[in-house]
C-alpha cells in the first residue's frame, strides 16, 4: 500500500470555532490555535495525514489533502 503524502491542510477559518480538539488530537503537534482562538498550521512537515485533526473537528473546518507517494514494489 502506498504511503500518503501530505498536499495540503485546509482550515476554513470562518468554520472553526477554536475548541482545540484538532490541536488535542494531532499526534505530531501539527495544529495550533492562533491569537484568535482559530486553528492555524504551525509544522505541515510533521504531518503524517493520520486524519485524525479533520475526522474529529465538529464542524468540519478541516480538510487534509493528500497525494499518493511511491509504491514498493
Amino acid at each position: 500500500m502506498a504511503k500518503k503524502k501530505l498536499k495540503e491542510i485546509v482550515i476554513n477559518q470562518d468554520w472553526c470555532k477554536g475548541c482545540g480538539i484538532c490541536v488535542s488530537f494531532c499526534p505530531t503537534k501539527v495544529l495550533e490555535l492562533d491569537k484568535a482562538d482559530k486553528a492555524t498550521v504551525v509544522r505541515p512537515e510533521d504531518c503524517i495525514c493520520c486524519k485524525m485533526c479533520e475526522l474529529r473537528c465538529p464542524d468540519l473546518a478541516i480538510e487534509v489533502l493528500t497525494e499518493e507517494g511511491d509504491k514498493d514494489e
